[in-house]
Parts: C-alpha cells; structure tokens; sequence
C-alpha cells in the first residue's frame, strides 16, 4: 500500500459518490480505504452516574449499528471491487473527528461529499465539508 485514504461515510447519496470516487483512485494508486462514520456527540453534557450509564449503553449500541448497518454493507461492496477497507466508528464533533482520524491513520487524502443544505443552514450553522476543508491536515476532496 502506497498511501491511506479516508472516506467520510454517512449514508447519503453524496457519500456514496464520494465512496465510489475514492474506490476509484484508491484501486489506481493501491491505497488502502479507511472508512469512516462519526456520530455527532458533544462531551460537554452534565449528567447523574445513572445518566451516564445509559448514555454509555446509548452509544455502544449506535456504534454496533453503525458497523452492521452502514459500514458493513459498503466495506463489503469496496472489497468486491478489489480494495482494501477498514471501518472506524467514532463519536464526537464530525469535521474535527475526520480530522483526527486522518492524522491516526496516516491518511494522504480525505474524500467527503457535498451535502445539498440550504445556503441559509450553510450560512447560520456551517457545514461539516467547510469546516473540514478549513482544518483538516491533508488535502479534502469534496465531491459534487
């Protein structure tokens, strides 16, 4: 393997552009494949010890899902073309987590798609795409 891209999977139909555009090079250039899903979650929440308890089983259970249900299937369908794939699930604010994980795992490129927001959400709230483009460590190829 010369280089690892990581891909930002979130179920979409840009994300799937983004998949199928990233299996593309990756299988050109023999790269390695990091799929990625990431769960927005804010660790800035004040809870009991039971609250936290259950958030943990919470977030255990939406991990399992994840693997089974999103990035299982796709892992799959990038294997069957010949690539080479892993998943990571993680938790936590998504365009600074994707960032993180590129840095983790050694990744040369991040793939994303662009999402159809309203340009009033975009302007109020931003976008994962813009944030990640502004703060990621490697180049971001965002796909239409």
């Amino acid at each position: 393997m010369d280089s690892t891209f990581l891909v930002a999977v979130d179920g979409s139909e840009g994300s799937d552009r983004a998949i199928e555009f990233a299996t593309e090079r990756a299988l050109a250039g023999k790269a390695k494949l990091v799929l990625a899903y990431v769960i927005e979650w804010s660790p800035y929440s004040f809870h009991t010890p039971e609250e936290l308890a259950e958030r943990h089983g919470r977030r255990e259970e939406e991990i399992e899902r994840a693997q089974t249900k999103l990035l299982g299937p796709v892992a799959e369908s990038v294997k069957a073309k010949g690539a080479e794939v892993e998943q990571i699930v993680r938790h936590g604010h998504t365009a600074q987590t994707l960032a993180d994980l590129a840095g983790e795992v050694g990744a040369s490129q991040i793939f994303i798609g662009r999402k159809g927001e309203s340009r009033v959400a975009a302007l109020l709230f931003g976008s994962v795409t813009a944030s990640l483009v502004q703060t990621s460590p490697v180049p971001v190829t965002v796909v239409p």
